[in-house]
């Protein structure tokens, strides 16, 4: 397990430096919390998830919804290094006639399962997958990620009711929780807190991880697979910006491209040029 552990690790780098690449070469997009994300996408789409890149519409699949669509550079890096599209094209990211949207598109981009970007509607998307599994009787998973500002969205608490009441044990959601939003803190902002008790008094299960923990991301998930009755939800305590000195817990990296000499200290940190 420790060598498949350090091959997750190394990954995860490649997808980071990836976002780092591609968000210069745009001169647009979201750093922060796309690199805040990237241990969990790297243990989805590495460890976890039934995916096939040849078959990205195949039916069995486990599914995955970026509920906070902004930090589509994260997803992109995943799929293109999962082999859903060849890496070059993550260099068009938001280009005229690129098939690399701002915000991630499920009929322009392989891979992609739901188009998101309005915060909240990806959850209730995850939802109503979860819900299409269970009564079509199938055994594929659903997964999906939430940025903690993103909790703010009353359409958040609407889905989470409905999860818990039909029992969607198939259903998994990752909250990214970073502390940052686009306007500061988010106890500045509008205070989410306290997440855990809220998802448990909806009738959630709850796990809290280090969500820059490859171990207890998958040992988290494997709790989840093995609850049955209710939805979970794992509480990822992430930094935003991780990995890139300059940009960790700095919330002006929300939205904000490298240029490249930022490219070049940021790759220089994760371990040299792609």
């Amino acid at each position: 397990m420790e060598k498949k552990i350090q091959e997750l690790k190394q990954i995860a780098t490649e997808i980071r430096k990836d976002i780092v690449t591609m968000l210069t070469e745009s001169g647009s997009g979201h750093p922060g919390g796309s690199l805040s994300a990237a241990d969990i996408l790297t243990v989805l789409y590495f460890n976890e998830m039934k995916v096939d890149s040849k078959n990205p519409k195949w039916e069995d699949r486990d599914r995955f919804v970026l509920s906070k669509g902004h930090a589509a550079p994260v997803l992109y890096s995943t799929l293109a290094e999962k082999g859903f599209f060849p890496k070059e094209e993550l260099q068009k990211l938001r280009k005229i006639d690129s098939m690399l949207q701002g915000h991630p598109d499920m009929k322009g981009t392989p891979g992609v399962d739901m188009s998101t970007g309005s915060l909240g509607q990806g959850f209730s998307s995850s939802c109503g997958m979860a819900m299409a599994g269970k009564i079509d009787k199938k055994d594929y998973r659903v997964y999906t990620l939430l940025g903690d500002g993103e909790l703010q969205e009353g359409i958040v608490w609407e889905a989470a009711m409905l999860a818990a009441h039909h029992k969607l044990d198939n259903l998994t959601a990752f909250i990214d929780y970073n502390g940052l939003q686009i306007d500061g803190k988010n106890e500045e902002v509008l205070s989410i807190d306290p997440v855990t008790d809220k998802f448990k008094a909806f009738g959630w299960n709850v796990l809290k991880i280090d969500g820059h923990s490859i171990e207890e991301i998958v040992d988290s998930i494997n709790k989840a697979k093995e609850t049955k009755g209710v939805p979970t939800v794992i509480v990822a305590k992430t930094v935003k910006g991780k990995g890139v000195s300059f940009m960790e817990n700095k919330v002006e990296w929300h939205g904000s491209a490298p240029k490249e000499e930022e490219k070049a200290q940021a790759l220089k940190e994760l371990g040299g040029e792609m």
